[in-house]
């Protein structure tokens, strides 16, 4: 029987009125399996199913991650379970081995499920019915929901609903989660299905099919062509006309890249431009909360630990929240549309030169906004080797953290010189890029050994994208974010603010020099203060104000020189003096080096540190231009500059390369699940930051001994 006109709801109906919501509540503890295709549109049902309740965690034992959320049935109170989509139970990626797993029952703390819902694309229902046939022979009950009704209809497809069943020997429902149709007669199915379990009546058709291993997957697909001819379906032309067009277009060697370069560089725009509102907001926030807890809480140790430790790394951790989001919202928006697959496959022949995969683009391409939410994307490269390649030299890529960096050390190059600045950003720039590249080739030839493996992908239908699905997902990304990785980077940030604390310097730690100038800084601002009392006193009010300012000013720098001298004192300080000599060679000083381990918490940590130990102060009034001028009137001891231009320079590359973010480092950690893996992404980028840094010195300080110019 053909679906009638009437499956799909009036506009005014009840049902697309009051779309049913299916809250917890009722009692029991059964499991539901959602398993299905990509693009089969699995996830947005479940996210109609359980809207904001899910909660996303790993599979125990494993970087592979699924969504769950308890909802009612009715009568049941169910666990539902969003299974990574797999087109066969003969599983090769770690997704399909762990979601073949939890269907059987054999993965640790995921329940045998009570019934399981297969969500299948009733567009490409031949394809689909592949996979049912390999759950059918389970023998557990089975429900099959036939989504994308919507496009049934628009394409002219009829399906005989009632002979699909007798032919699966299961219930099957026909929906469209992105329209929130048929939702009412799913959840009913389910119910009866828990409440009365159905084992589908397997044919003997099917069941032969698993009888020869040589001939099993011709046989089953056979099967799925037979299944299809007895339902009667049928499918426009123009269908495939419309695709092919696009396709023309869109997957063309030449046109097809520079189509796809565009999209990226929207969505590139996107990730850098737009969130730098948001996160700006973020920075305000957590500014206005540092200025109200000191305000207060008293000066004190009490004090810094609330706002340089803790305020400070949670803002730190939060201000990459905005970019995470949009990356997320955007790729979700480009997966649903469907044009994501067609991305992978144009990029594909240039990426597979250095043994990457064309789906490694988009990752590399976001980690110039941003090196976390480059490495959650990384998600969509199947092959295990391939992804840590991915995610070992995303690092690489120049993030927009580098950035105030980059700003500041060639402000010492090419000061006051936009030209030849904007050469050196595009260096750094490319410089990442090619350094990135070539470690991928690196990996693959050594530690991730082995052939690329070739780009077999689905090009699902163009469809319109759920804004309510790709809402979801970027929120579920964010809260997985926060939990996971915010806690760690939490933790460490406060470490990192007792080793700058700690141990703290009294007054009777100073040298004779320092109590020298400080009592000599101190005497200077109370004098200049009485002279203010004076003036004021003999009505000069206007120069009384200008002494007043200028005691001011030299309590500010006696604070600052207290700030330096603690620094120095400190655990990090200490760091700074005893890794002095292993970074003498790049140019750099023990207050550089300071500034090196202070910002493995963030880069751009080291323009404030060297604000503070050269005596700007960390933030204040000062500006821009002060910093600079300290930095450039900088001497060792035997009062040579320490900021040449070979040192400058040096210290540009080693940030370029090096691995100078704890974020970073805690995601990876997180996606690939062992520590290994982020010690030798720390481990290769310190080495090649410093070998690369050292080149650069010698070279420059050899052309700038024989007089060569500069920049």
């Amino acid at each position: 029987m053909p679906i009638p006109p009437s499956f799909f709801p009036a506009p005014n109906s009840r049902e697309c009125q009051d779309r049913r919501r299916f809250k917890t509540g009722a009692v029991g503890g059964l499991t539901i399996a959602l398993i299905g295709n990509p693009n089969a549109g699995k996830t947005t049902l479940f996210n109609v199913l359980t809207g904001l309740r899910a909660k996303t965690s790993n599979f125990p034992g494993t970087t592979v991650e699924h969504r769950q959320s308890h909802f009612s049935t009715g009568r049941h109170r169910a666990l539902l379970i969003d299974l990574p989509g797999l087109y066969s139970l003969d599983a090769v990626t770690p997704e399909e081995k762990v979601a073949r797993d939890a269907l059987k029952g054999c993965v640790e703390g995921i329940p045998e499920p009570d019934c399981i819902v297969v969500v299948v694309d009733a567009t490409n229902l031949e394809r689909n019915l592949f996979l049912v046939g390999q759950i059918l022979e389970l023998k557990r009950p089975v429900i099959v929901a036939l989504n994308m009704m919507d496009s049934v209809q628009r394409e002219g497809i009829r399906i005989d609903l009632p002979m699909l069943e007798e032919q699966l020997g299961c219930p099957v429902i026909p929906v469209s989660a992105k329209a929130e149709v048929g939702m009412d007669e799913l959840v009913g199915c389910m119910d009866r299905m828990l409440s009365e379990p159905r084992v589908p009546a397997v044919s003997s058709s099917l069941m032969a099919c698993g009888a020869c291993e040589g001939c099993q997957y011709a046989a089953r697909y056979n099967w799925a062509e037979q299944v299809v001819d007895r339902c009667g379906t049928r499918v426009k032309q123009a269908r495939g006309r419309t695709t092919e067009a696009i396709d023309h277009i869109l997957t063309h060697p030449v046109v097809g890249v520079v189509a796809f370069l565009m999209v990226m560089l929207l969505t590139f725009v996107l990730i850098f431009w737009i969130a730098q509102y948001p996160m700006g907001w973020i920075d305000l926030i957590f500014a206005h909360s540092g200025a109200l807890i000191r305000r207060v809480v008293p000066p004190g140790l009490f004090q810094s630990l609330l706002v340089d430790g803790i305020l400070g790394g949670v803002g730190g951790m939060l201000v990459f929240l905005p970019q995470i989001c949009i990356l997320f919202f955007v790729l979700s928006l480009l997966e649903d549309t469907g044009y994501l697959a067609r991305a992978a496959f144009v990029m594909d022949r240039l990426m597979h030169r250095v043994g990457l995969p064309g789906k490694a683009f988009v990752p590399l391409l976001s980690a110039h906004a941003c090196a976390v939410p480059a490495i959650l994307a990384t998600r969509v490269i199947e092959d295990r080797r391939d992804r840590l390649a991915t995610i070992m030299i995303a690092p690489l890529m120049s993030c927009s953290a580098r950035v105030p960096v980059y700003a500041m050390v060639i402000a010492l190059l090419v000061p006051r010189n936009p030209l030849k600045a904007a050469g050196l950003f595009a260096a750094a720039y490319v410089i990442g890029i090619s350094v990135g590249l070539l470690m991928a080739l690196v990996f693959k030839k050594t530690l991730l050994k082995g052939e690329t493996k070739p780009l077999v992908i689905e090009l699902p239908s163009y469809r319109m994208p759920s804004l309510r699905s790709a809402w979801i997902m970027t929120l579920d990304r964010a809260l997985v974010f926060l939990s996971k990785a915010g806690t760690v980077i939490l933790v460490i940030s406060v470490v990192l603010w007792a080793m700058a604390t700690f141990p703290r310097m009294e007054r009777g730690d100073l040298s004779g020099a320092d109590h020298a100038h400080l009592d000599g800084l101190r005497m200077e601002a109370s004098r200049l203060r009485v002279e203010a009392s004076g003036m004021e006193v003999a009505g000069r009010a206007l120069e009384a104000e200008v002494a007043r300012r200028e005691a001011d000013a030299v309590d500010g720098d006696a604070a600052v020189f207290m700030q330096r001298r603690s620094l120095e004192f400190s655990w990090a300080g200490r760091m700074g003096r005893l890794i002095e000599p292993v970074m003498r060679p790049l140019g750099f000083d023990w207050k550089i080096s300071i500034g090196i381990v202070s910002s493995f918490a963030a880069r751009e940590v080291i323009v404030s540190t060297l604000s503070v130990l050269y005596g700007v102060g960390d933030g204040g009034g000062e500006s821009k231009d002060s910093l600079y001028d300290a930095l450039r009137t900088s001497t060792w001891e035997d009062g040579s500059p320490v900021f040449t231009w070979p040192a400058s320079l040096s210290l540009l590359v080693f940030y370029i390369l090096a691995m100078q973010c704890l974020p970073t480092l805690v995601v990876t950690l997180r996606e690939t699940g062992a520590w290994r893996w982020p010690l030798i992404q720390f481990g290769y980028m310190s080495l090649l930051a410093y070998i690369a840094a050292w080149i650069t010195y010698r070279v420059a300080m050899l052309v700038a001994a024989n007089g060569g110019i500069p920049i």
